[in-house]
């Protein structure tokens, strides 16, 4: 871990591996209520192929611009949209931090395992997080967390948050 400024409100590595794991339990328990909470009003939340990550181009598989936007992908998994049922596992990894005034921009690697009833478990998406982290209200959130996966296509589909 390298420190930019080592401000007291600067989150430590052992808060955002803790901070990390809660968020990926969250989501593997299905608790989308829960999902939302971990990113501030202003937040940006993006799932991005590796290819237009690079290229920086705008096309994202999903993305969530504000609080607003977080809550209402939620609401659409749960009132509008219709898919196979199915059970994704989160693997995160090499957490790295570069803790900074302004909170922490940090990366870690992900793998999210996905089994649906009629098929054998398989690796779904692989990637990295690119993140920026803000203590808010003694909390740690995401002021941006953009998900960029390296697979050239996705399986099955994209359904639930990375």
């Amino acid at each position: 871990m390298s420190r930019q400024d080592s401000g007291a409100d600067a989150p430590t590595r052992a808060q955002l591996r803790d901070f990390y794991d809660d968020y990926a339990l969250a989501l593997d328990d299905g608790d989308l209520d829960r999902w939302t909470t971990f990113f501030t009003d202003d937040c940006l939340y993006r799932v991005v192929s590796r290819e237009n990550f690079q290229e920086g181009l705008p096309l994202c598989t999903m993305e969530c611009r504000g609080i607003a936007m977080v809550r209402d992908r939620v609401a659409a998994l749960r009132e509008t949209t219709v898919f196979e049922p199915r059970t994704l596992r989160r693997m995160v990894s090499c957490l790295r931090v570069n803790e900074g005034g302004q909170g922490a921009s940090s990366q870690a690697n992900f793998a999210l395992y996905e089994s649906m009833s009629d098929r054998e478990t398989h690796l779904l998406l692989v990637g990295r997080y690119l993140d920026r982290v803000v203590r808010q209200g003694g909390e740690l959130k995401f002021r941006e967390r953009v998900c960029v996966y390296d697979n050239y296509r996705i399986r099955t589909s994209l359904v639930y948050p990375v």
